[in-house]
């Protein structure tokens, strides 16, 4: 069973409503961090490459964004947030300029990692909002919480996103993922404000892992995270947490079997948001049921909340933490 390359809308803590765009396949990134919601990453890459054909992402967005509007589903963004990292497709640049003549704005979440190259910073130019993946700013945490590609330097890379900062005209926020005991000290927090600061984002998020983590991981403590937000709100505008639920206002916008594993290929969905979506489709569980049987979908657990997820290489049906 083939999930689409477009999945959504779905809920997001920042952007809204979103339109998502797996424009990777899973799970090639250049980094492997310990707390990521998609498992490990089987191929750790950091060369950018053509994946998938720029006419087929346009022409399913196209499709996805009319049934959305079809069914008065609202969009706000349509957002690359793929099976891996976003950057290592060499079209982008091409796809995001192409999918703004659709009238949407168009969102990228990249960890940053290869934006000392010149040719990755000009095609995410183009994008109307980048968020940047900032967990740690010394090299021995950096390599315990990201696990970066071995060519990768944290020097090279911060060098490149300080570069960014300067020349993109849309809005640039950060995300810092704290996790207990790896990155959550406060000297190391105090690192990054100081990172931050210099940096400039419109706003930085302060989070934690609110789905099933790669490895057996643990948040930070509510001490810790509070800690976290003082200190960054002291050198920079605008802090947020991002440490809630996003919510239950996935949408269907075709064939619901083929909507939930385009959605949980990238977002696990808790249980609660799969009833609702069903509930409101007047379809009953055993649709799921079947998904699970066939091998295609799993059922995991992290801190008491049940989630299901697309069945994919770097995911088992073992439980979260």
């Amino acid at each position: 069973m083939i999930s689409s390359i477009v999945y959504g809308p779905v809920p997001s803590r920042r952007l809204g409503r979103s339109l998502g765009i797996n424009n990777i396949p899973p799970k090639i990134c250049s980094y492997s961090c310990v707390y990521c919601q998609l498992g490990r990453t089987l191929k750790i890459e950091a060369e950018p490459r053509s994946f998938y054909r720029t006419a087929r992402i346009v022409e399913q967005v196209r499709t996805k964004l009319k049934r959305a509007r079809d069914k008065h589903e609202p969009v706000d963004y349509v957002s690359f947030v793929p099976d891996g990292e976003p950057t290592l497709d060499a079209g982008l640049g091409s796809e995001i300029r192409i999918l703004k003549t659709l009238g949407v704005r168009v969102a990228v979440i990249t960890n940053g990692s290869l934006l000392w190259r010149e040719d990755v910073r000009q095609n995410l130019r183009e994008a109307d909002w980048v968020s940047l993946k900032v967990d740690a700013v010394s090299e021995d945490i950096w390599h315990r919480v990201n696990r970066p590609h071995k060519s990768l330097t944290l020097e090279t890379i911060q060098k490149g996103m300080l570069e960014f900062a300067q020349t993109f005209s849309g809005e640039l926020v950060t995300e810092t993922m704290l996790i207990k005991g790896v990155n959550d000290d406060l000297d190391s927090i105090k690192r990054i404000a100081d990172f931050l600061a210099v940096l400039k984002p419109a706003r930085a998020y302060v989070a934690i892992p609110i789905r099933p983590p790669a490895e057996r991981v643990m948040p930070s403590s509510e001490e810790t995270i509070n800690a976290a937000y003082q200190s960054f709100a002291e050198r920079l505008n605008k802090v947020e947490y991002l440490i809630g639920y996003e919510g239950n206002a996935f949408a269907c916008t075709g064939n619901v079997q083929e909507d939930l594993l385009s959605i949980t290929a990238v977002h696990p969905m808790r249980e609660e948001a799969v009833t609702e979506l069903l509930n409101r489709l007047d379809i009953g569980w055993e649709t799921v049921q079947k998904l699970i049987d066939k091998g295609v979908m799993v059922q995991l657990e992290y801190q008491g909340k049940r989630f299901y997820a697309r069945k994919l290489p770097t995911r088992s049906n073992e439980l979260g933490t």
